[in-house]
């Protein structure tokens, strides 16, 4: 009897173990290759090498194998190559190369280590010296060096200031310089003056007691939202701090503000605080009087190969090296379907758009789509087959032909053009929709648009609604559709002829949200105003982040926070993600429900997460790919992802054919 029971037992099993195979055998997952292999934060670093003689380093980041440092033989381009020591060290947000002994210092994105790479020492490589300040310092922000050679380290997301003594490797931690602020950019001057500027809700200058960590505000305290102000700190080629600013112009001495009438010139390489690098052109000259400059960069594709040497000397021609560094792999941020039937997709910083088959054959590389070289965050297609791509920063738009030969410009020939920003307020176009021509009651015609969602600009609150006709350039823009809230999905209901917009509290980075709950508003196109605005009765509604239509005048939402603003909530405050099933017309909820816990959490880029797929609605986390029931909000899981593996960008769906990204790989599923 034990023996049949074993036997049964072992018979169920089996069957068991037969049926969960032949379901995993139902999905087909392909991987399509590695579209981009872009670095970013990209830095040059001239000094002088342990011999005496002219050394170049550069500073790049990479997802697939972290940051890297190389250092480059100037006769050849030959490039020893030293990767972060951590794959979580992605970013080089912050770099120093010490002048008195060559050593370069990094502070490393995401997990806010300090590095060292001393070229009279490459056997140690790229050396982690340890945490900054925790979780108080996971962005480094600026690395600066004290005439006693000490390291002082800002840090975001605390405001933080951290002093490192390379003798001893001890780590001395200041805590915030400021309650509101986020964001850090030390700087040392040559007389022992500490100061800093503090970025972005804010911005101000204060200077610190190096023994205390005290800090005194010297202002001028400035608003984002004010264009006409400005604060420019940098170090002169005196070796002291200097600030230029809208009220006035000063020299920091100490713990004051001294006015002058003339600044002096940065000292270079130009690197003001709370910026990215300008420009590479102005790199200091090394001992024998040689300049560096990327030939390939910041000017053109952003591929970061070859290195122009030009002499000080004007009887020494310049010359052009070729570098050998490979790079492993850079993460997509979003994926499209062209007009052409052919896959497109974004790069994260740098923004690098590729283009493939729907097989992932002819993958290339094409370059750059805008001058921001953040990342697109959203694309479209307008009806004549014209794409649409909006960037990161400054929610620059362009167009791209895909019948004609790429060619980036922003003149009236580039393909794609480059059409630039549409308000000075939006930085991130988190939603793209295309509304086709239409008739008002009037019989007054309304060309085709493209209608943008964007996210404010750093320290403010408040993104705008956007739109723009491509073919006339025609554009407006509205701001506080919500009260301190931002446009974040859009979909455009062709038998109202109404755009649904859903309004998140988020605001710009680097700042905490104001408004406490998101919300709805229908927007009239044709006569480009608001129709309603409200929660259509949802109780305690957070952002709403992705829209799609189920039919019928009906629509799912997606209801939760960015992981942005979620860690600002906490947990508890900012509750589970959930679906509801909406009746627009009536303004009312039909159906709503709460994600299954075990399907993990949202990815980062939550606007994408709602979408159709052969049969209805899908939708995607971390870890499920899930479809949702028609007339339900009950959802049924089409494919798990396997242990340490995940599902990071949606894409578009071919037939039965999923396509996504998981970091840097392009990949597709088909469902049976």
């Amino acid at each position: 009897m034990i023996f049949h029971r074993l036997l049964l037992a072992f018979a169920l099993s089996f069957a068991g173990c037969l049926a969960a195979l032949a379901t995993s055998a139902e999905v087909v997952v392909r991987e399509l290759g590695v579209p981009v292999k872009a670095v970013n934060w990209v830095r040059l670093h001239p000094g002088r090498g342990p011999d005496g003689k002219a050394s170049l380093l550069a500073s790049m980041g990479q997802n697939n194998g972290g940051l890297f440092v190389l250092d480059i033989d100037l006769a050849t381009g030959h490039c020893r190559q030293f990767n972060a020591p951590s794959s979580k060290q992605q970013y080089p947000t912050a770099s120093f190369r010490s002048p008195r002994n060559g050593i370069l210092y990094i502070g490393a994105h995401v997990d806010g280590h300090l590095l060292r790479y001393d070229p009279a020492r490459p056997e140690r490589g790229l050396e982690d010296l340890g945490a900054i300040d925790g979780e108080h310092a996971t962005f480094p922000t600026g690395i600066a060096e004290a005439p006693d050679g000490f390291i002082w380290i800002g840090g975001y997301p605390d405001c933080s200031l951290t002093r490192f003594d390379p003798a001893t490797g001890e780590f001395k931690r200041f805590g915030s310089m400021d309650p509101t602020d986020k964001y850090l950019y030390p700087l040392w001057g040559a007389d022992g003056t500490l100061a800093a500027l503090t970025r972005v809700v804010h911005p101000h200058m204060i200077a610190i007691d190096p023994s205390t960590g005290v800090q005194k505000n010297l202002g001028p305290v400035t608003s984002p939202e004010d264009k006409n102000q400005r604060l420019l700190f940098y170090k002169g080629l005196d070796g002291l701090l200097y600030l230029e600013t809208h009220a006035g112009n000063f020299r920091i001495k100490g713990d004051r503000l001294e006015p002058v009438t003339a600044l002096p010139a940065p000292l270079p390489p130009y690197f003001a605080a709370g910026s990215q690098p300008v420009p590479f052109r102005d790199a200091l000259p090394m001992p024998d009087g040689t300049i560096a400059t990327w030939d390939d960069g910041d000017e053109g594709a952003g591929t970061f190969q070859k290195i122009r040497l030009v002499s000080t000397n004007p009887a020494v021609a310049s010359r052009v090296i070729p570098l050998d560094w490979k790079g492993g792999g850079t993460n997509l941020f979003v994926l499209h379907r062209g007009a052409d039937g052919n896959i497109y997709g974004s790069s994260f910083l740098p923004e690098h758009i590729f283009r493939c088959a729907p097989d992932g054959s002819a993958m290339i590389n094409l370059g750059r789509c805008s001058l921001m070289l953040g990342e697109a965050y959203t694309l479209a297609n307008f009806s004549d087959g014209t794409m649409a791509f909006g960037s990161y920063p400054h929610s620059n738009l362009s167009l791209y032909d895909p019948r004609r030969p790429w060619r980036f410009g922003a003149d009236s020939d580039g393909n794609p053009r480059d059409i630039g920003r549409l308000d000075d307020v939006g930085i991130r176009p988190i939603a793209m929709t295309i509304v086709p021509a239409l008739v008002a009651a009037d019989g007054s015609a309304v060309r085709e648009r493209m209608w943008v969602g964007n996210l404010p600009d750093y320290g403010t609150w408040g993104g705008t609604l956007t739109w723009l006709d491509p073919k006339t350039l025609a554009s407006g823009s509205h701001r506080h559709l919500l009260p301190d809230c931002s446009p974040f999905s859009l979909l455009w209901m062709p038998e109202a002829k109404q755009l649904l917009v859903g309004m998140s509290i988020e605001g710009g980075t680097g700042t905490k949200a104001k408004a406490q709950h998101g919300g709805f508003v229908i927007w009239d196109p044709i006569a480009d105003h608001e129709i309603y605005h409200g929660d259509f009765g949802i109780k305690d509604l957070p952002d709403v982040i992705a829209l799609a239509s189920a039919g019928h005048g009906q629509v799912y939402a997606l209801l939760g926070h960015t992981r942005y603003t979620a860690d600002q909530l906490g947990a508890k405050s900012a509750g589970p993600t959930r679906i509801a099933l909406l009746d627009v017309t009536a303004r009312k909820v039909i159906a709503e429900a709460a994600l299954p816990p075990e399907f993990g959490r949202m990815p980062e880029q939550v606007q994408f997460c709602l979408f159709h797929g052969p049969g209805g609605v899908y939708g995607i986390t971390e870890h499920v790919l899930y479809r949702i029931k028609p007339g339900t909000c009950e959802m049924e899981v089409a494919w798990r992802a396997p242990e340490n593996d995940q599902l990071d960008t949606p894409g578009p769906w071919i037939d039965r054919t999923f396509y996504f990204a998981t970091g840097w790989r392009l990949r597709s599923l088909t469902l049976p």
